[in-house]
């Protein structure tokens, strides 16, 4: 029998307040255990929660960005269940009427976009954490996550492979760091995944039981997580057995998904209104001003890329991956010609990125600033350095030295490009390799490209590479 995976994620992002979202506490990562609780979040009696407007600020922002319905008016509910680290033993969030409903995230695999659908997106506390590790037959309460402010994002079961999945979950982490709502920090749980995996036979409508794999905090590990429990799933049914609907959790070690606990529905966690909160109204003006703030989003700018400067689609696509790609690209191609915009979009997406990539930085951590990278693409178009001699400048200002200016100057890299000059060597080398001259004239291509390298090594890489293969063609000719 074929099957089909259907895959929705919940998504929790930490949005990017300086306080909780319903104290004043603080929400800085690292501090030492519990010194970020204050009496709201640890539920002392008496104390009541007072709403974040930055919280609802950071929704509203993206509700608009994933062109969703915003709700001006949404409930907070009571989840109610016992764990240790949840002082109050339930959760302030929402249920029947989220902040944000519905909206698009719109994804690219394989040259095709995909739309998924999302369901909601609704404003909830974050709990505390139980800590094991440092403990010898007891585990020890971190409350300084508790009333941390999350929005959570619930997509519609609309992808149907892990690929898929992960390139949802980069897209919308993009986006969230993008309008400036989360920082995206998965090592510091500031984003994390949870992935519900059912399979179906394929042409069925009937969904599958689901099986959700919680907090998963790398894409790498989303990835391998959900092409696990596809395996395991199908092999259950086709086994003769049943798919049990529960939680599951990631082992990166083992490479597998192992139960957690039964998974509970709605009706487990006896939602009702929040008796210390107010419906949460928000006025159309609000939301216009929240609207008119936006930045512009990803797609727009993709789009503009391609108009305003000739990008390829694909292109366009790499330098919009992130909103601070994106800036450095802009920056560097200020009152550019053609041919220079063409060449900062190809060192960006190249030398630049890889050696980011290398080292684990960000754009905003690069040792090369965007005008430093004009500045050695210009050298390049005018003619100054060949594109070869331009990756040792590069390798020179990653390594501290100041400008392309500066580092061609001290090391005497300047292209040689006076065809005289070049005439001259072209000459010799001709000369000394009598017989490669006389295997190109009789159509052997390769000894073409010997004769080329001669010339080069002869000026040291210095010679302007196009003149070098007209003047060659021309004597050979």
């Amino acid at each position: 029998m074929k099957w089909e995976t259907v895959i929705g994620i919940e998504t929790h992002a930490q949005l990017s307040t300086r306080s909780k979202i319903f104290s004043g506490a603080p929400t800085a990562f690292g501090a030492a255990p519990n010194t970020q609780a204050c009496g709201v979040d640890i539920a002392l009696p008496g104390v009541l929660p007072v709403l974040n407007r930055g919280a609802v600020e950071r929704a509203i922002r993206f509700g608009l960005a994933v062109g969703a319905k915003v709700n001006r008016r949404s409930v907070f509910a009571r989840k109610n269940y016992f764990y240790p680290d949840l002082p109050k033993g339930y959760q302030i969030s929402q249920y029947e009427i989220p902040i944000v409903a519905g909206g698009l995230v719109a994804i690219q695999l394989d040259g095709a976009e995909k739309r998924v659908r999302l369901t909601r997106a609704h404003l909830e506390e974050d709990a505390g954490k139980s800590l094991h590790e440092d403990f010898h037959g007891a585990s020890g309460i971190d409350l300084n996550r508790a009333g941390t402010p999350l929005l959570e994002i619930v997509s519609e079961p609309d992808m149907r492979s892990a690929q898929e999945a992960v390139a949802y979950a980069k897209v919308l982490h993009a986006l969230v760091r993008w309008i400036d709502i989360c920082d995206g920090n998965m090592q510091e749980g500031s984003f994390r995944c949870d992935a519900n995996v059912s399979v179906r036979p394929l042409g069925s409508e009937a969904l599958g039981t689901r099986c959700e794999i919680k907090n998963l905090n790398s894409f790498r590990f989303l990835e391998r997580a959900i092409e696990y429990e596809v395996r395991r799933q199908i092999g259950v049914i086709e086994d003769g057995g049943a798919i049990v609907q529960e939680t599951r959790l990631y082992d990166p070690e083992r490479d597998e998904t192992r139960p957690l606990r039964t998974k509970e529905d709605a009706h487990d966690y006896r939602y009702f209104p929040d008796p210390d909160l107010l419906p949460l109204e928000v006025s159309d003006e609000w939301v216009d001003e929240v609207k008119a703030a936006l930045p512009e989003l990803p797609r727009a700018k993709r789009e503009r890329f391609v108009t305003q400067f000739g990008l390829s689609a694909y292109d366009a696509g790499v330098l919009t991956a992130g909103r601070e790609v994106a800036d450095y690209f802009e920056t560097a191609v200020s009152d550019a010609d053609a041919t220079t915009i063409k060449q900062c979009a190809n060192w960006i997406a190249g030398n630049l990125s890889a050696r980011l990539n290398e080292e684990g930085l960000d754009i905003a951590q690069s040792r090369i600033v965007s005008t430093q990278l004009r500045g050695l693409v210009d050298r390049i178009v005018d003619g100054t350095i060949s594109g070869k001699i331009a990756k040792d400048v590069f390798e020179a200002m990653w390594a501290g030295e100041e400008d392309a200016d500066s580092v061609i100057a001290a090391r005497g890299l300047k292209q040689i490009s006076d065809s005289g000059e070049i005439e001259r060597i072209v000459d010799g080398v001709i000369a000394a390799n009598p017989q490669q001259a006389a295997d190109y004239r009789g159509g052997k291509e390769k000894a073409f490209n010997s004769l080329v390298g001669q010339v080069m090594k002869a000026t040291k890489g210095k010679a302007n590479p196009q003149q070098v293969n007209e003047i060659l063609k021309r004597k050979l000719s």
